[in-house]
């Protein structure tokens, strides 16, 4: 049997092509073979000798598609569909909305895809998440400070994160996007709505989705590049990539040290990334990723609330490894079978007391503050003083530490009933253990073993109506039972492509239900596990009824319209989205406990605990724009309208307002810990935006990003003064203030293996904090070079 290569040409929303030009090429740009396409889109060439080649397709209104490098066996015939580019980015092809890989063209579902070329000089991958619609990056204060992202209106808990199908939350939804460094990482996609039809709990709010950069190349090439800036900042990167008959593989391992601008505040992150490849026949492929971390860095506080350094530092190192099966089994039957291994360690110590003491009049310390400060809020509100910064009833030095251990197995199978309808079903056990211990306290654990079922059935109308509707059923090991529906639907009332000024009118729908499981933390300190710790309160569980603590969850519907003007080159979108979040897990004290409902005789000796009592609702505008200005230049930009509200919440803080009466703000009233209801939910500004313009030439490209941010509510947590008053408390309403973060971004290509490249971040050195208190680096500068050895490339030029 002589091998071959088959499929079919489709276009972007999956209409056949007939008459199309397909060409086999070789790792030298030969052209080996080439035919043309029947009238229903088919075509079949043969291969002379097994080994790696690329499929090059053209056809009148489309461009020249050139597909990745490809195993191609001579004794073997292998399936491989084209779809066909056009001006716009309709061709690029995502498995985060649907499991299946989909072009963008046919999915309805909110959903950004960027490249590593669109962020080739981030050291972080929070900072192209920046230049995503609907996203707010939260980052208390600077480099390695505590990174979380929101998105449209969704706590920083709320977002599957995962990296190369492998989910990296901590348990309960928790991602330091402050250690993700772009070392490694050829892509990332973001769905902006609930998945946990696909994906289970935490992707409450939306999926975030990283995957490694794979070999290419049929000689081994080698990349350096190092970079140094202000601060003390440099940098190291070494990747060695290739692929070799049918092998791919790539390795990175990247270095990051800095000392940012506080004090106490230095920064190292070590990350490792492989990826391997393996076609075991013409249908069948491995591959295997690896992912390791080590980062620590110091723990100032909130320097401006303080003006004192905290001693303090923290250290994470983590891995993620993830093997997947991949078979054809038949050309309408795939088959996947994926495992995932995730494990997080963090510990977080604060070394010996610091601050200012306060002294007793037997000569005992008080407490240790910080230093006469003056604090002042965007909303014109300020307070003179010193904080308590430490008391000395702590142990010191003081130590935390966390532990995750996730291992999970995932089968997935879809068939294709016909050339428009596919159905898929999936299973996958995950076994999550962690535990957490801090000095003085006994140590936290949790062993869970969750169920997810997956059934969804996706298609089309005629090339011209697109759909998923799908659901999920959780059997999770703490809340039991949880079943999440999802729908999207997009319809094409111009079709995209042609000469017309106005094409490819899409308007989409979608509705979707999330949930999130607890954190280890709020699982451990329930009203059940609290009363179930004590042999003289346990029988007031069953007295009362008191069970577990339930899911968190989340309904969402978002709705809009897509056009693309001037023949394709330009695309704008608009889309209206309401979220409601419910059952949210939050502290009540034991007097918020009686008032919620709990009786007061089963609150023995328990000062507080979690109850899932907090809701919130997040709907608004999100827009965004791409533009094709000439042959150089191209722009993007977005702007989101966020309206967010507490609907419900039995927290002291909503209870029982504080009100600072040593100031002229006295009747207003303040929550301390946690938003009041019917305000906004802190750090989630109303107005947000971003924008790019990219100029390219063929050795040189300049490029001005800016986020733009407005005012966020928040409080300074500075509940008491050394007087027991509340004195240095400000009003939440826009304490945050509005900031505009600017970076200019070049390289120029001094030959064909050696860059020059610059980076400036915070462009106007304007003074800002994320998170009120922490101050976010003033105008920081990097500069470097980058060197590529070997790789010759197959790529046509």
């Amino acid at each position: 049997m002589r091998g071959t290569v088959y499929g079919v040409i489709k276009d972007p929303l999956g209409a056949l092509v007939a008459n199309a030009k397909v060409e086999l090429l070789n790792n030298k740009h030969v052209v080996v073979a080439e035919t043309i396409a029947g009238p229903d889109g088919s075509f079949r060439l043969s291969v002379p000798t097994s080994g790696r080649y690329g499929l090059r397709s053209s056809a009148t209104t489309f461009a020249p598609t050139l597909t990745p490098s490809l195993f191609l066996s001579a004794k073997e015939s292998t399936k491989f569909d084209i779809t066909l580019s056009t001006p716009t980015l309709t061709q690029q092809v995502t498995v985060l909305a649907t499991g299946t890989p989909t072009p963008l063209a046919q999915i309805a579902a909110p959903i950004t895809v960027l490249t590593s070329s669109q962020f080739p000089h981030a050291n972080d991958i929070q900072e192209p998440l920046r230049y995503v619609p609907g996203a707010q990056v939260t980052q208390t204060g600077q480099a390695g400070g505590t990174t979380g992202l929101s998105l449209r209106g969704g706590a920083t808990n709320t977002s599957k994160v995962l990296i190369d199908g492998v989910p990296v939350n901590d348990i309960g939804g928790a991602t330091e996007f402050a250690n993700i460094a772009t070392t490694g990482i050829g892509r990332l996609e973001v769905l902006r709505a609930p998945n946990s039809a696909l994906y289970g709990s935490d992707a409450l709010a939306g999926v975030v989705q990283l995957t490694s950069k794979r070999g290419t190349t049929p000689l081994p090439q080698l990349d350096y590049s190092a970079e140094g800036g202000n601060f003390s900042s440099y940098r190291q990167e070494a990747a060695l990539s290739g692929a070799a008959h049918a092998l791919d593989y790539f390795a990175d391992f990247g270095r990051q040290d800095t000392h940012n601008s506080i004090p106490g505040n230095a920064f190292h992150n070590a990350t490792f990334a492989g990826n391997a490849g393996y076609q075991l026949n013409a249908t069948t492929d491995v591959r295997f990723t690896y992912r390791h971390l080590a980062a620590s860095g110091g723990k100032p506080n909130a320097y401006l609330l303080y003006g004192i350094a905290d001693a303090a530092g923290s250290k994470e190192q983590d891995q993620v490894v993830s093997g997947v099966l991949n078979q054809q089994t038949t050309p309408r039957w795939h088959n996947l079978l994926r495992y995932g291994s995730l494990r997080l360690n963090y510990e977080y110590s604060d070394y010996a007391p610091t601050g200012i003491p306060l002294l007793n009049s037997n000569g005992t310390v008080k407490y240790y503050l910080g230093a006469p400060v003056t604090i002042r809020g965007a909303n014109g509100y300020s307070v003179s003083g010193q904080a308590i910064f430490q008391r000395p009833t702590t142990t010191f030095p003081n130590f935390s530490t966390n532990h995750t251990s996730r291992d999970f197995v995932y089968a997935q199978s879809d068939f294709r009933l016909d050339a428009h309808t596919l159905f898929l079903g999936g299973f996958k056990y995950e076994a999550e253990r962690g535990s957490s211990a801090s000095t003085g306290s006994p140590t936290g654990y949790a062993d869970r073993g969750n169920y997810s079922y997956v059934m969804e059935v996706q298609g089309d109308i005629r090339n011209r109506a697109y759909y998923t509707v799908g659901t999920g059923l959780e059997k999770n090991g703490v809340y039991g039972f949880a079943a999440t529906p999802r729908a999207s639907l997009g319809y094409y009332l111009v079709r995209p492509g042609g000469d017309a000024f106005l094409s490819g009118t899409k308007l989409h729908a979608n509705f979707a239900k999330g949930i999130k499981e607890p954190s280890l933390y709020q699982q451990n300190n329930s009203l059940l596990a609290l009363l179930a710790a004590s042999a003289a309160t346990s029988p007031l569980i069953t007295q009362f009824n008191i069970g577990t603590v339930g899911p968190e969850t989340s309904r969402s519907y978002d709705g809009g319209l897509d056009q693309e003007f001037a023949r394709g080159r330009v695309r704008l979108g608009l889309t209206y989205f309401h979220n409601e979040y419910g059952n949210t897990l939050e502290f009540l004290s034991q007097t918020a406990l009686i008032s919620f409902g709990v009786p007061a005789a089963a609150l023995p000796n328990v000062s507080g605990a979690y109850v899932n009592s907090l809701s919130y609702r997040a709907q608004g505008l999100e827009t965004e724009i791409e533009a094709k200005l000439g042959k150089h230049l191209l722009a993007r930009g977005g702007y989101t309208l966020l309206d967010a509200k507490v609907q419900n919440s039995f927290a002291s803080s909503a209870l029982k307002p504080v009100f600072n009466t040593a100031y002229n703000f006295g009747a207003i009233p303040i929550g301390a810990s946690g938003p009041l209801k019917n305000n906004r939910p802190f750090r989630r500004a109303r107005n947000s935006g971003y924008f790019g313009l990219q100029y390219t030439q063929s050795r040189f490209t300049a490029a001005l990003n800016g986020t733009l941010v407005g005012y966020r509510d928040d409080s300074d947590f500075l509940s008491t003064d050394p007087n027991g008053k509340t004195s240095l408390l400000l009003p939440n309403q826009n304490l945050d203030g509005r900031y505009q973060r600017l970076e200019f971004t070049g390289d120029y290509h001094v030959t064909h293996r050696l860059t020059a490249y610059a980076e400036i971040q915070n462009l106007l050195s304007e003074r800002y904090s994320e998170a009120f208190g922490y101050p976010a680096l003033p105008l920081n500068f990097r500069a470097g070079f980058r060197v590529s050895i070997g790789g010759e490339s197959w790529k046509l030029k």
